[in-house]
């Protein structure tokens, strides 16, 4: 029987000993190369101006770095979330906006209409589109107090949405009270999420369109002129009013001004005769001759120039005799004649 020996020369048929240890080597080191490499690349990442990263080590959140270029430790041992916590969201209640590298598509089917159906205080169904605007203001709580936060906010606001609907009435929200509508909605909503802890503030919340159903649209239009054409008649009678009720108290002023003005006429004018006869009785006590005397003079001057043109007529006289010719020019002629 042959007997075999190593020969490290390789004489028998074999590789050489440091060409296998040489071979065994390359191979360790390519997946080395392989492994620092990818750790070396995996260990920075980058941050963009509207974003933040949330870095967990081992699930448990370690650190919240602002945008820029930073390093974590590879190999899953440093995880990163990215979070745009600079951006303003918005989350679309009745339809959606599709944006397919143009012009920005609104797109609203039966599902999204079952978001918008409400029915109001007076029993009254409205379509009402509304979209809420919003930013992360706190990263981690974002990311770990709730489970779905965006749903979080889309089923919050849709409550808050048709509790005020449900207490306004219909005419309200589609005309006047838009802005109160969603100005009440931002603050009961900012409220809930404060509640729950999830980071988010409320921008705004904005009544995109609020319509009656396609369904009864030609019955609301009509119900909307019918009471358009009452708030006419009632303006129009309240214009009516506004120009009579003030002519009439105006009018009825005048009257009781005239009236007061007369009263106070009559009543001076009669306390200046009794004072006047007061004063005349005084005088005549005092002199009866002279003041009657006075007071027939006075009589005649003031009866005399009131009475006119007097003629005598004589027995055989052909013409009449002209007696106190006052106001009328020559001189009068005396009682029996004269040149």
């Amino acid at each position: 029987m042959a007997k075999s020996s190593y020969n490290p020369a390789g004489g028998n048929g074999l590789p050489p000993l440091d060409v296998v240890l040489q071979q065994a080597k390359s191979l360790l080191i390519i997946p080395i190369v392989v492994l620092v490499g990818f750790g070396g690349f995996s260990s920075f990442y980058t941050v963009q101006p509207e974003e933040e990263a949330v870095v967990k080590r081992f699930g448990r959140v370690i650190d919240i770095n602002p945008p820029g270029f930073h390093f974590k430790i590879p190999f899953g041992i440093d995880r990163v979330q990215l979070v745009p916590t600079a951006r303003v969201l918005k989350e679309e209640f009745g339809f959606r906006s599709i944006n397919t590298g143009g012009r920005t598509q609104y797109v609203k089917n039966r599902e999204h209409r079952g978001e918008s159906l409400m029915l109001t205080g007076d029993l009254k169904v409205i379509d009402v589109e509304w979209v809420v605007q919003f930013q992360i203001a706190d990263a981690s709580k974002f990311l770990h107090e709730a489970r779905n936060p965006l749903q979080t906010i889309r089923d919050n606001s849709e409550a808050v949405m048709r509790r005020i609907v449900g207490n306004s009435l219909g005419s309200d929200v589609l005309t006047e009270k838009r802005v109160q509508v969603a100005a009440l909605a931002r603050v009961e909503l900012q409220q809930l999420l404060n509640s729950f802890n999830i980071g988010v503030q409320i921008n705004t919340i904005e009544l995109q369109d609020v319509t009656p159903p396609e369904t009864v649209k030609p019955a609301f239009n009509e119900v909307n002129q019918a009471e358009q054409e009452r708030e006419r008649l009632i303006n129009e009678a309240e214009k009516r009013r506004n120009q009579v009720i003030p002519r009439a108290e105006g009018q009825a002023l005048q009257t009781i001004a005239g009236a007061e003005a007369y009263r106070a006429e009559r009543v001076n004018r009669a306390r200046g005769e009794g004072g006047r006869f007061t004063a005349i009785l005084s005088e005549y006590q005092n002199a009866p001759t002279i003041t009657r005397q006075r007071m027939y003079l006075e009589m005649i001057d003031q009866v005399l120039p009131k009475a006119g043109p007097v003629y005598i007529m004589e027995d055989g006289v052909s013409s009449p005799i002209p007696l106190l010719n006052i106001g009328q020019s020559g001189n009068a002629l005396p009682i029996g004649g004269g040149k």
